[in-house]
């Protein structure tokens, strides 16, 4: 398989162009710039390297490509002022609103394309539990984000859309799992807020295989919930952290004080959804880390 990817450069985008290559598939990683040298095992083949303006300037050099995966986005780890909202918006409806207008100047564009979204945009939820028919109901900054990126990637020219609505990936290195796992070496690991709010998360190898199962199977298409099958508290994930890093989960955090010290940001963690991937479920996807305790012994080890 030919792969147009971008966004290859980030957390989740490094993995999947691992994986990708590993099994054989020819990589282009869409990038602003392109870099000196790329950091990737001498045993596989390396990616190729093209810049957004060089596939301005020649949408059908790229022609041919059998799928497309989006995963540009400006990080949402900042603080939420007016400006920095506003590029975490523009940076998700401009990629995909670029991918859009340069598909419709290719000659043989790719049949699939798989773009990130995210889970925020049900909105939140105390024991009640989201899959993919739940309805759209965003409650925030980041559930509003998400809905306009969600109508961006619709516009986009393709026989077969994937929207992947991405939960907490979890990881050894990259991504925000380290920063979770911080007060637990610290032995100050607890419940943040009143530790009810869901905390949909995902393990980085099932992230990497879903991606690449949905650009397989033809049947996929819409939106799918990129989360584990196990869907869990903020208070339940933290117990399990604790207890897969033998440490103690007995420090909450006040919600106020992460309100003062966060501003809106605070809503990342004070609120959240449970969600079910029912989607990857009914089209026989099979998950290496379905339950929470196992995922966090591996990414604890």
């Amino acid at each position: 398989m030919r792969l147009l990817l971008c966004g290859g450069t980030g957390f989740i985008g490094q993995a999947l162009t691992h994986a990708l290559l590993s099994r054989g598939d020819e990589v282009w990683i869409v990038t602003r710039k392109k870099p000196a040298a790329a950091a990737y095992d001498n045993a596989l083949p390396h990616p190729r390297y093209v810049t957004w303006e060089e596939w301005a300037a020649d949408p059908d050099r790229l022609s041919g490509f059998d799928g497309l995966v989006n995963l540009t986005g400006e990080t949402i780890n900042q603080r939420w002022t007016d400006k920095a909202k506003e590029r975490i918006v523009r940076s998700r409806e401009q990629a995909a609103e670029r991918i859009s207008e340069y598909i419709k100047r290719m000659r043989y564009p790719p049949e699939v394309v798989v773009n990130a979204s995210g889970i925020s945009l049900y909105g939140h939820s105390g024991e009640q539990i989201f899959d993919e028919s739940s309805p759209v109901q965003p409650a925030d900054f980041l559930g509003d984000t998400v809905v306009r990126w969600e109508a961006a990637a619709d516009r986009i020219p393709v026989k077969r859309l994937v929207k992947l609505r991405i939960g907490l990936v979890c990881a050894r290195d990259g991504g925000a799992f380290p920063l979770i796992r911080l007060p637990y070496r610290l032995f100050g690991g607890g419940r943040i807020g009143d530790g009810k709010q869901g905390l949909p998360w995902i393990h980085l190898q099932d992230m990497v295989s879903l991606i690449l199962f949905c650009l397989d199977n033809k049947s996929i298409e819409g939106p799918v919930n990129a989360v584990a099958p196990d869907p869990v508290s903020n208070d339940e994930f933290g117990r399990a952290l604790g207890q897969a890093m033998k440490r103690p989960h007995w420090f909450p955090v006040p919600g106020f004080l992460l309100r003062t010290a966060l501003g809106e940001m605070s809503t990342l963690v004070l609120t959240g959804q449970k969600a079910m991937p029912r989607k990857l479920l009914d089209h026989g996807f099979k998950f290496a880390f379905p339950k929470l305790e196992e995922a966090l012994r591996d990414l604890s080890r």
